[in-house]
């Protein structure tokens, strides 16, 4: 996923929890200062949209985002998540500075909104984002493995 209109760069999460450090950044309640970019494949991610829908209150969803190939889906979360975020098979595209702002246009090019941002709504709570990012990968499995 390219974003366009800010200076950012993926990180893979490397995150080893130690004493210090084990925690998760904590997601704040909503997202003035801008955000960062979970990428995951498309199929894990609608997975996951559905989880949290369905068993999170609707204002735990943030806006996500698609490319225009519709191979990835990007969730946005609170600036300063990439620093720590640690789930395999994805990535956190860290913005520089403040944070990329929400746009009213897809900040990807050739991409589109799956769930459009809401004037004053949050981003995605990174700690429900990888619970759900989980659980799809689980459904996924489970589906895969009946065939």
């Amino acid at each position: 996923m390219e974003i366009s209109g800010s200076v950012t760069h993926a990180t893979t999460a490397q995150h080893r929890p130690t004493r210090e450090s084990s925690a998760p950044p904590s997601a704040s309640a909503s997202a003035p200062d801008g955000c960062d970019l979970v990428t995951v494949p498309a199929r894990q991610g609608l997975e996951a949209v559905d989880i949290l829908r369905r068993a999170a209150a609707p204002a735990e969803v943030g806006p996500v985002l698609h490319d225009g190939a519709c191979d990835t889906l990007g969730f946005l979360v609170p600036p300063g998540t990439a620093a720590g975020w640690d789930m395999p098979g994805s990535a956190c595209t860290e913005t520089d500075g403040r944070g990329l702002r929400i746009p009213a246009e897809p900040p990807v090019t050739g991409g589109a909104w799956l769930l459009p941002p809401v004037q004053d709504a949050p981003v995605t709570d990174p700690n429900v984002l990888r619970a759900a990012l989980g659980e799809a990968a689980r459904l996924i499995k489970a589906a895969d493995g009946c065939r």
